[in-house]
């Protein structure tokens, strides 16, 4: 399965490559401040009249459970589901995302971009009968709108300093209502799974955000941060907590072609604000599927869940060709305060392809024949 989404992924990119590469030529976007590195959210603005994509593959780990900022062996909390201790619980948990983006500068100031995903999770799960086994999900994940405007900038050609606000909606298509459909209890197949397991929020979210961006040949360096508040209940009953982001980076350019990056990312996070509906009044989530019973995993107390986390991270970018950026980034958590017990951070690496195309109406548009004064 893995390997057949790798495939998928590197074909996407190969035909998108085939198919403006011979287009356009050009140096990557001093508009938009030089770079930003590709992971983070809402960054740069193309030059205006261009277009911008961007596919992304993320893999991430997480395990063990944590509790504040210490760790939880399985066994101190593995027995009857009693409040204190569980029968089931998680060991660790993967998942993969791949984010498809897309922008428009209107203006020199002003962009649209969008975002959404595919999203497929694996959690394996430790019971206390020793019946262990893997719950999914998969689909896709809620679709992101947002508008960039430069507010400021010290020369709207080159910036070597500038500053943006970010404003939109993250809209519900991501799935709240994912069911078991693999239990070795069939007891539990079609029941809810829990909320680490679904796919989106359920509701529409603002997000505001705002970005800075400082150049001086070869340095970039900046931060962003972002706001996304849940200010209603979605279908199940409940919402997730406000998220507020913050990231810090700086970069070099070592070669033509090369850009390096280091970057710390930032995360904070609440608790959900109440028990999803089917637990409520149909159980899921509780011993023998009883509203009144204890929950039998951690993973179905909305207390735990949110937390303050942060990582750091190294990357790397390259361009192939004019207009075309391939970049890989890994990260690892130094500090995470979880509201526990949950599964906490481990690793995160993400691969992305990314695309800037000039139109007819962009000062970089060539066409695809070459000028006459060539002589062919």
């Amino acid at each position: 399965m893995f390997k057949s989404k790798v495939v998928l992924f590197l074909s996407l990119i190969m035909l998108t490559w085939v198919s403006v590469a011979q287009a356009y030529i050009g140096l990557c976007c001093a508009h938009c401040g030089g770079n930003m590195p590709l992971n983070l959210f809402g960054g740069g603005i193309p030059e205006p009249k261009e277009f911008r994509f961007k596919i992304s593959q993320m893999i991430m780990e997480m395990g063990p459970l944590r509790d504040g900022t210490d760790e939880i062996r399985n066994e101190d909390i593995s027995g009857p589901a009693n409040g204190t201790t569980f029968p089931a619980l998680p060991s660790d948990m993967q998942m993969y995302m791949t984010m498809i983006g897309a922008a428009y500068s209107f203006s020199a100031d002003f962009a649209l971009m969008g975002m959404t995903s595919y999203i497929e999770n694996t959690m394996h799960m430790n019971l206390r009968n020793g019946k262990d086994f893997t719950m999914t999900s998969g689909g896709v994940g809620d679709v992101t709108l947002l508008g960039k405007y430069r507010a400021y900038t010290d020369d709207n050609l080159v910036p070597t300093n500038q500053v943006s606000v970010l404003f939109g909606l993250s809209l519900p298509s991501g799935s709240i209502n994912k069911k078991f459909s693999n239990h070795t209890n069939d007891t539990f197949n079609g029941s809810l799974l829990p909320y680490k397991m679904q796919l989106g929020s359920g509701t529409v979210d603002p997000i505001f955000g705002l970005t800075y961006q400082g150049s001086r040949d070869p340095f970039w360096w900046g931060f962003t941060t972002q706001l996304e508040a849940h200010v209603y209940d979605n279908d199940q009953g409940y919402n997730r907590a406000n998220e507020f982001r913050y990231d810090l980076y700086a970069m070099k350019q070592v070669h033509d072609r090369v850009v390096v990056h280091a970057q710390l990312n930032g995360q904070y996070e609440g608790q959900l604000s109440d028990e999803a509906n089917d637990g409520k009044f149909l159980g899921a989530g509780r011993n023998g599927l009883n509203p009144s019973n204890n929950i039998i995993s951690p993973l179905y107390d909305p207390d735990n869940y949110g937390g303050h986390k942060l990582h750091f991270g190294l990357g790397v970018q390259y361009q192939p060709i004019p207009l075309h950026i391939l970049e890989l980034t890994a990260s690892l958590p130094i500090h995470q305060d979880l509201n526990g017990p949950q599964l906490q951070d481990n690793w995160m690496v993400q691969f992305t392809y990314y695309a800037e195309v000039p139109t007819k109406n962009s000062r970089r548009y060539k066409g695809f024949n070459p000028p006459k004064s060539l002589g062919f």
